[in-house]
C-alpha cells in the first residue's frame, strides 16, 4: 500500500463513495491502483451506459473541486466493526483501525497514504468499463490539477 499514489488512493475513494450514492453498490472488492492508471472492481449487475459514466466522471470531479480536507481518525476495532465493512483490511491492523475521511463525503476504513486536501488530486477522467461475471471494473486516470 506504501506505493500508491496518494493522489490516486484518494480519488478511488471519492468515486467508491459516488458509486454508493450513485447506484447503491458496494465499495470495491479490488482495486490496483497506480500512478499512470488504476482500476477497480464492483459487484453488480450491469455495465454502465455512457451517459451514466459520464455522470458518475462529473461527480468525482464535482466533490474533488469542493476542496475537501482529508483527515484520519483512530476506532477501535469493536466500533469500527459496528460501523464499516473490515474485511478488505490487513489481518495486522491490530486492535485500532484507521478510518479516512474526505469532508463529509466520505468516510472509510483504511491503511493506505492520501492526500491533504481534495484540491491535490487533480481531474479524474474515467477511461474505460466493462462488465463480466457480475463484476463492473472501472479504469480510471487523474490529470494534473
Amino acid at each position: 500500500m506504501k506505493d500508491v499514489d496518494p493522489r490516486m488512493h484518494s480519488a478511488e475513494h471519492i468515486l467508491s463513495a459516488t458509486l454508493v450514492g450513485m447506484f447503491g453498490m458496494g465499495r470495491p472488492f479490488t482495486t490496483h491502483l497506480e500512478k499512470k492508471k488504476s482500476k477497480a472492481d464492483y459487484r453488480f449487475v450491469r455495465t454502465l451506459t455512457p451517459e451514466e459514466a459520464r455522470e458518475v466522471e462529473r461527480r468525482v470531479n464535482e466533490v474533488i473541486a469542493r476542496d475537501l480536507p482529508v483527515s484520519e481518525e483512530l476506532l477501535s476495532a469493536e466500533v469500527a466493526s459496528s460501523m464499516f465493512d473490515l474485511s478488505r483490511l490487513p489481518e495486522e491492523t491490530g486492535t485500532n483501525v484507521r478510518i479516512v475521511r474526505i469532508g463529509t463525503y466520505d468516510a472509510c476504513p483504511c491503511a493506505g497514504i492520501h492526500v491533504r486536501s481534495t484540491r491535490e488530486i487533480g481531474r479524474f477522467r474515467l477511461i474505460s468499463w466493462s462488465h463480466e461475471e457480475g463484476a463492473l471494473r472501472l479504469r480510471f486516470r487523474l490529470d494534473q490539477s
